[in-house]
């Protein structure tokens, strides 16, 4: 999730703060104020997503385990920044040990830069800020890989046919970087060249691609979908119209597949299209069993959630700081893709497998 959420500024001042706050929905312990108990603030996206909601679930257990001192908040919808800078703000307020946050974009980054001057340690969940330096660390899916994954899939599914490949993708507002590396991923697995790698849409709009047997493309649009079911269909109606022979589809996440499907089904087109997204909550996975999704591919807010709240406990008790994954600039996480029908040279687990170890219901 990428996101990656479901629904669909500002800094307050600091007179301003109290009043605010109260209407925000913070939920959880209060902070450190006075307790010999770490204080930590989980800030998440949304919580209409169940990705998010897996992610405070695995916190407060962890928080109550550690004897944490854990204050929830979270954005009205995908992209509020405003919310997680108010959150960010009420954090340093208490006198929190750490934050641990899936930032909604880079304009957060200032508050986020405000809290490690004042000395919080800041973890960054499931998304890589831009720079990754910008947080003490993040603990994310490589979401290159995940989409990787599910383009070699797509394009040994195609057999060689052509493809008129819909990319339904987070947002064209902002630029975030699970929305580049999904995206591209997608491509690179596809067998398409992307030139620029800070910024979607820049492959070119038709050629061949060379993922399973090759064949010729052409890229029937880019869309935003904000992560969103709704949005996910309108997204798809607006290539469609433009394009109706789109037989490959892919998603920033499983709502936004979801929705894509239903206009899809409209437009009499869900069997003949292969559809593919990036999540693997339990919904998602069903959606796979029943092929609704053929690929998606899975992966682990609670774990991100947990090594993120066993970081800062760590810090703040022996000083030790957590360490990035070799070779890259985040801790990964790990993905695995899930589908009915695996294709050689794509490592796979079935939906079965996959229902044991998903996330949300």
């Amino acid at each position: 999730m990428l996101n990656r959420s479901t629904s669909r500024t500002m800094r307050l001042t600091a007179a301003g703060s109290i009043a605010a706050l109260a209407a925000l929905a913070f939920t959880g312990c209060s902070g450190s104020g006075g307790s010999d108990k770490v204080g930590v603030a989980l800030i998440v996206k949304t919580t209409t997503n169940p990705y998010f909601v897996a992610m405070e679930d695995a916190a407060k257990a962890d928080a109550a385990k550690a004897g944490v001192n854990l204050t929830l908040a979270a954005g009205k919808q995908d992209g509020d920044v405003g919310t997680q800078v108010q959150a960010i703000e009420a954090s340093i307020a208490r006198g929190d040990k750490g934050i641990l946050i899936t930032p909604n974009g880079p304009g957060v980054q200032n508050e986020i830069d405000k809290a490690r001057k004042a000395g919080l340690f800041v973890i960054a969940l499931d998304t890589v800020p831009t720079p990754p330096s910008s947080v003490d660390i993040t603990f994310a899916t490589n979401n290159f890989t995940a989409g990787e994954d599910i383009g070699k899939w797509a394009a040994a599914e195609l057999d060689g046919k052509s493809a008129d490949i819909a990319m339904l993708d987070l947002f064209n507002t902002q630029v975030v970087s699970v929305d580049l590396n999904r995206d591209q991923g997608f491509l690179k697995g596809m067998g398409i060249t992307v030139p620029d790698s800070k910024k979607n849409g820049s492959e070119a709009k038709s050629g061949s691609y060379t993922g399973g047997k090759g064949g010729s493309y052409t890229i029937a649009g880019h869309q935003p979908t904000n992560g969103d079911a709704a949005d996910g269909r309108t997204a798809m109606e607006t290539i469609l119209a433009k394009d109706p022979n789109v037989n490959v589809v892919y998603t920033i996440n499983e709502p936004a597949a979801y929705g894509a499907y239903q206009a899809l089904k409209a437009a009499g087109k869900e069997k003949s299209t292969i559809l593919v997204s990036i999540d693997g909550g339990c919904t998602g996975v069903g959606q796979v069993k029943s092929g609704i999704i053929g690929a998606t591919s899975q992966q682990y807010p609670s774990k991100m959630a947990a090594l993120g709240m066993e970081a800062i406990v760590k810090l703040a008790k022996t000083g030790a700081k957590p360490k990035t994954s070799a070779g890259l600039d985040f801790f990964n996480t790990g993905s695995r893709l899930v589908t009915q029908t695996p294709v050689s040279g794509v490592t796979s687990i079935t939906p079965d497998q996959a229902t044991k170890i998903c996330w949300g219901k």
